[in-house]
């Protein structure tokens, strides 16, 4: 007999994540192999005396570590990564209800602590997880082969991030000022007088202005993908993918 699978949310559940969590999950041996409590001393004179309270830093940089060993620089991603995995929310000492902080909140914490005591920090947290054994500091290889690190059949195998330290703190840094900026947006009510309204430039002016608008048009024509003969040339052939060499150029006709 076919069976047929139908959900419907409980009201009230009987859970525990705890128990959801494999026990040799990398996530959760971590979490019992490092402690993080360091930083509550470490970081306490970035922080004042009164005001809201802020993320708690040993999540904040448990959050960064998440970033670095996923491979994630955006925080808006890796806050929806975090949000999930169970794993990663028990690593976290966050439950299934509880609210993450926002992709804002992270990056305005990074930006909390000048740029050289993030990075000695963040290094310490990492150096701690390599001297515990769960993560690998780099990668080794001959003739072009990766090769694991030697360890035991009874230990799992390490965490082996993608990227050096100091590269992926660098592009995180990028990725985070500009998911500070504002995104300009258009007042939907005009507010300015009549005499803002009035075009007061003289003739030799929107001239000018004439001329730069055309040759924006004509730069425009020129550009990868435009049906025109000045356009540049768009081949697949004299472009390379540096994330895969399946793709290919795209434009509107």
């Amino acid at each position: 007999m076919q069976g047929k699978k139908t959900y419907q949310e409980k009201l009230f559940n009987n859970f525990r994540l705890s128990d959801r969590v494999p026990k040799d999950n990398f996530y959760r041996r971590l979490k019992s192999a490092i402690s993080l409590d360091f930083l509550y001393s470490l970081t306490k004179g970035f922080y004042g005396s009164s005001g809201q309270k802020s993320i708690d830093p040993v999540v904040f940089f448990k959050l960064c570590l998440v970033g670095y060993l996923e491979n994630i620089i955006s925080d808006r991603k890796l806050v929806d990564h975090c949000s999930m995995r169970l794993d990663i929310l028990f690593f976290l000492d966050y439950d299934i209800d509880d609210e993450l902080p926002w992709h804002s909140t992270i990056s305005r914490t990074r930006q909390l602590f000048p740029e050289q005591v993030f990075e000695e920090v963040f290094t310490k947290v990492f150096e701690l997880c390599v001297s515990k054994g769960m993560v690998s500091g780099h990668t080794q290889a001959i003739d072009s082969a990766p090769v694991k690190a030697n360890a035991s059949m009874d230990s799992l195998e390490l965490k082996v991030p993608e990227e050096e330290l100091e590269s992926h703190l660098r592009r995180v840094r990028h990725i985070s000022a500009m998911d500070k900026e504002q995104p300009f947006r258009k007042s939907k009510v005009d507010k300015s007088d009549q005499g803002q309204r009035s075009i007061t430039a003289n003739e030799q002016e929107l001239k000018a202005i004439t001329t730069r608008n055309k040759r924006w048009s004509k730069d425009q024509d020129q550009r990868p993908g435009a049906g025109n003969k000045g356009s540049k040339y768009t081949s697949n052939s004299a472009f390379l993918s540096l994330r895969s060499s399946e793709a290919r150029q795209s434009y509107r006709s």
